[in-house]
């Protein structure tokens, strides 16, 4: 997913149509569309790491929305829905969180030094921080001052930071985290305290609610997490462990590395009792899942759908991006699932194969390919949501178009009024970027017919891995591969606020 409530979702209505057929992916888009392999047996080897460039350094235009001759770095990375998300100047390399927490007190204590590179002359940067008590702050090992306001950390080094100059910033802070708490979308999200340990699902941006970052999905960074718990709790965040846990006067430290790019909101440091089980899907890729000891009887289903899903997805989507895959299963009650990378996250339920299906989806699609603006968030969740359908579809309870039709019997959906290519900051999860973004993809695939939009989403997948994306840049390529003018369909389904016309 993207952290979302989970929709409504069609019955079970007729056999499924034939499975998608094995596509064909090559490394440039000219390559794809003349669909040269690659192997199957490659399809879901673990990934070694890979870094793009994020947006921030391909469009060294930082402050607001343009370039500025300014010294100081904005307050807002410029995404017009969220203008305080993230921050101007700087792109961030990597993150290397060392994290110490306590569920008696709730206490959390960390240092967080962030390797970045400005994309602007720097007097004063931002970093997003909610709560805390920030007690130092260095910049390239000088000291440096610093001040509050509101959510921003603001920044200044001893010495200007060059354009183009690799900087580090260290932050010690402190306190007891408070979760983003706002009623329109998801309720509580980002840090959340558990009575052994902490639920930790950051979308949009709660990033800011547990440690000082660029707090946008634009900035993707690499991660080093170093996590020290009560011994007989367990620390669980992104990637892989790096060696095993070391226990010492009664605090276990638990260290995880994420090599691959990752958005802010997909990190999380969720800690507490869990059951674990580990091993290697079919094809050969890690799987990593724990689940709460009140879900403990959902552990193994949990791992046989996790390695199976993700194995399948790889043959319909391409090779998998990451290195591991796996799921956690936690006791909070949060009433949705969140795709955090590499361990899809589900807060207080034992999710059904359709919802692992979605949240797996996301790996590709929101993980790998990371929106640039969160007004395009149908690239996930339409994306996802589609998943669902097809996974049915493969498994012989319904079948993607049963699902369309279904929803689009239905006139008096309030999703017509919401047209899902432009996300509502104040409805950002609305059913309309869930169902309707779905069916904008199945509108799109009866168009161009499964031998081209099978092809596209391989090629879609390939050619923006670890990136960040557009609805633009999705259509463009769409246009290309299947050599259509398709504006008047993706307006239809995308951008008008009423009922498209019937497909055939």
């Amino acid at each position: 997913m993207s952290s979302h409530r989970l929709p409504s979702r069609p019955a079970p209505t007729a056999a499924p149509t034939t499975t998608p057929a094995r596509v064909r992916a090559g490394r440039s888009i000219s390559v794809l569309i003349c669909a040269v392999a690659v192997g199957a047996a490659t399809a879901c080897a673990p990934s070694e790491g890979a870094v793009t460039p994020s947006l921030a350094a391909a469009a060294p235009a930082s402050p607001g929305t343009g370039a500025s001759a300014s010294t100081v770095g904005a307050p807002g990375i410029g995404d017009p829905d969220f203008p305080t998300d993230g921050n101007g100047g700087y792109d961030v390399q990597h993150y290397d969180l060392r994290l110490s927490y306590d569920p008696a007190s709730r206490k959390l204590a960390g240092s967080a030094t962030i390797e970045a590179k400005a994309v602007q002359d720097l007097t004063s940067f931002d970093l997003d921080l909610h709560g805390l008590t920030v007690s130092r702050v260095t910049v390239d090992g000088g000291a440096a001052s610093f001040s509050r306001s509101k959510d921003e950390l603001v920044i200044e080094p001893g010495g200007q930071i060059s354009n183009g100059a690799r900087f580090e910033v260290t932050v010690d802070y402190s306190g007891v985290p408070e979760p983003m708490r706002d009623s329109a979308n998801l309720g509580e999200y980002g840090f959340i305290s558990t009575p052994d340990g902490a639920f930790v699902t950051c979308e949009p941006n709660g990033a800011k609610t547990w440690f000082p970052s660029n707090d946008h999905p634009s900035d993707k960074a690499t991660y080093d997490f170093r996590i020290t718990v009560p011994a007989g709790l367990t620390a669980i965040a992104n990637g892989e462990m790096a060696g095993t846990p070391q226990t010492n006067a009664g605090k276990t430290t638990f260290v995880w590395r994420e090599k691959h790019p990752m958005a802010s909101y997909l990190a999380t440091m969720t800690t507490g009792k869990f059951q674990i089980r580990t091993g290697t899907s079919a094809r050969g890729l890690p799987v990593y899942v724990a689940v709460a000891d009140n879900y403990r009887g959902s552990l193994d289903q949990l791992y046989t759908q996790t390695a199976k899903i993700t194995d399948y997805w790889s043959t319909v989507f391409g090779p998998y991006p990451f290195s591991s895959t796996g799921g956690v299963i936690d006791d909070y009650a949060a009433g949705y699932a969140l795709e955090n990378q590499t361990k899809p996250i589900y807060g207080g339920f034992s999710p059904a194969p359709t919802i692992i299906a979605h949240e797996l989806a996301h790996q590709w699609f929101g993980d790998s390919l990371t929106i640039k603006r969160w007004r395009d968030l149908w690239l996930n969740e339409g994306f996802a949501t589609y998943a669902e359908w097809l996974w049915a579809e493969h498994t012989g309870q319904y079948t993607a178009d049963s699902a369309f039709r279904r929803y689009y019997a239905n006139a008096a959906d309030p999703m017509w009024s919401y047209p899902p290519g432009t996300a509502r900051p104040d409805d950002l999860f609305g059913a309309a970027v869930y169902n309707r973004g779905a069916m904008t993809l199945h509108a799109l695939r009866r168009e161009i017919g499964d031998d081209k939009f099978f092809p596209l989403i391989r090629a879609w997948t390939d050619a923006h891995r670890y990136g960040n994306v557009t609805t633009q840049e999705f259509i463009s390529m769409a246009e290309l591969i299947s050599g259509k003018n398709l504006k008047s369909l993706f307006d239809a389904w995308l951008y008008e606020p009423r009922r498209p016309a019937p497909i055939p």
